[in-house]
């Protein structure tokens, strides 16, 4: 697996656990109403959509390297 390869893989699961935790977050927010877990679920959305963002502009600054 190339170096490009394992980064995209990288990211993308970079941003499932992400959102993964901010789901999680908000989920303990509206159980138990401890403040830090929403404020901490927000905080990883917010980093998220940077990686999103991020994963993008590494597409395209790459877009003529090959995968392998």
């Amino acid at each position: 697996m190339s170096l490009k390869a394992f980064h995209i893989v990288f990211i993308v699961l970079s941003v499932l656990v992400s959102f993964g935790y901010t789901y999680w977050g908000v989920q303990q927010y509206l159980h138990q109403g401890a403040l830090i877990d929403l404020s901490l679920g927000i905080l990883s959305g917010i980093i998220g959509v940077g990686l999103v963002i991020y994963g993008k502009k590494f597409l395209e600054k790459l877009k003529n390297f090959s995968y392998l």
